[in-house]
């Protein structure tokens, strides 16, 4: 209703009123219309307001200047395109002076204007970075404010997250050991900032994720998985993550500060998408090597992964349970007896089939569940783990079932007697299999374990 009876043009010359109060007033009504939604943000910049809004700015008080950010704070959070408009306008030559402000408060506002620009894209990232803004927001997260603390770790996530290059922009600045120092803060709100930052710039690179772990972030880190904060726990585990899926190194440097244990623990401990990251660093340090995968064996890392897969609903999270499973049980016969005695495999085969979920689940988890299950399948010797799947799998998981049979039962008696006595081999003459296929081969196999009058 404001809009429709013309505010905007009422409120444009009040910018350059002589008296600073209303200045001021005007200011926050239009950062409040903004706010409101894009169509209005738009208004705002159609209306040739910011550079009404940016005359005189240098010389305003602290009352002004934290009014005229939460406008681009307002209008930039939008969209790209509004973003945009207000580095056109030379917004951010304004907001560097404010980050350079006596005041806290008008460097909080800020760099919450500079944080809504950074996050859309690296294109604007690259704008701030190049107006000059890294140097003072890591300048902002030693002041002894909490507020804006956090505030300028949140811009600092924000510019790095989109490349390698604007993310070695903010290490160059020395921000790691200063966001380092704060893991151990006790504002929640700060430490969650201050993780997602370390998260984002470790994501990029081995070099950059080797920068992070050398500000020695282990074992404090671990700290984290323990916290009572949600976000925090979240974070944290997500900064592992970024650092364990890039080399067996610094997974193995995760293994020694005790980082698996601690993550193992914090998916017992959580439900939901809490648990996401903390599934996620278990399947990449599994992923990595024989030893690194028993390590998450041997730290009792299989039972939380199964829990995973039978308690949780959203199919992203099972799908990436399943897949962790698939990356511990795919080094060895070994690994995968691992896996398979957690009674794992009829979980995942009935995930695998179940043609009643969500179209989403049906493509990752088809494609994260087979991968698991054809992992483990192939590494599997321990048959009475196989034997169920026997009746329920559909053919193109069941060439890998009856390969493994075709594998131990010519080695193995006492498998033999079992296999006819359960009812496989009676089973594995059920199954229609093509001729000149790889899965007739291994039934071939199987049949010539045993003489002829049995097969019959």
């Amino acid at each position: 209703s404001l809009c429709n009876s013309g505010v905007m043009s009422l409120l444009r010359p009040l910018l350059l009123d002589a008296v600073p109060t209303i200045q001021q007033t005007a200011a926050l009504a239009l950062g409040r219309l903004a706010n409101y939604n894009s169509d209005l943000a738009e208004a705002v910049v159609k209306g040739d307001i910011l550079p009404h809004l940016m005359c005189s700015l240098s010389e305003q008080n602290r009352f002004y200047k934290k009014a005229a950010a939460f406008v681009l704070r307002a209008i930039g959070k939008h969209s790209p395109q509004l973003a945009q408009a207000e580095v056109q306008c030379g917004a951010l030559e304004m907001l560097v002076i404010c980050l350079e402000d006596f005041d806290p408060g008008v460097k909080e506002a800020a760099c919450w204007a500079v944080g809504y620009i950074a996050r859309h894209n690296s294109e604007l990232s690259q704008a701030v970075v190049d107006a000059g803004a890294v140097p003072l927001l890591v300048l902002c997260i030693q002041e002894p404010e909490i507020a804006l603390k956090r505030i300028a770790a949140s811009t600092l996530s924000d510019i790095s997250k989109h490349s390698p290059e604007l993310a070695q922009t903010v290490v160059d600045a020395g921000a790691i050991a200063h966001l380092a120092q704060m893991i151990l803060n006790p504002d929640a709100k700060l430490k969650h900032q201050v993780l997602s930052a370390l998260s984002q710039i470790a994501k990029h690179s081995v070099e950059l994720a080797e920068l992070v772990v050398e500000a020695e972030i282990f074992p404090v880190v671990l700290t984290c998985l323990k916290d009572s904060d949600e976000y925090v726990k979240k974070n944290g585990a997500t900064l592992i993550r970024e650092i364990a899926k890039h080399t067996p190194e610094l997974s193995q440097l995760i293994v020694n500060a005790g980082g698996v244990a601690a993550v193992i623990d914090c998916i017992g401990s959580c439900r939901g998408t809490v648990r996401l990251p903390g599934i996620m660093v278990l399947g990449y340090v599994a992923a990595h090597s024989e030893n690194l995968s028993m390590a998450v064996i041997v730290s009792k890392g299989i039972p939380p992964l199964c829990a995973c897969l039978m308690e949780e609903h959203e199919d992203h999270i099972k799908a990436a349970a399943a897949w962790a499973l698939g990356q511990v049980g795919r080094h060895t016969p070994e690994h995968a007896h691992a896996v398979a005695v957690a009674d794992v495999l009829p979980t995942l085969l009935a995930m695998y089939m179940d043609v009643h979920s969500s179209e989403d689940l049906q493509v990752k988890a088809s494609i994260f569940t087979k991968k698991a299950l054809k992992n483990i399948l192939q590494k599997c010797t321990y048959l009475p783990a196989l034997e169920p799947l026997l009746h329920d799998a559909p053919p193109n998981i069941m060439k890998y079932i009856v390969g493994q049979f075709s594998k131990v039962l010519p080695h193995d008696s006492k498998a033999r007697r079992l296999f006819v006595t359960s009812g496989g081999l009676k089973k594995v003459q059920e199954i229609k299999a093509e001729s000149g296929s790889l899965l007739q081969e291994y039934i071939n196999t199987i049949n010539n374990c045993y003489p002829e009058e049995v097969v019959r």
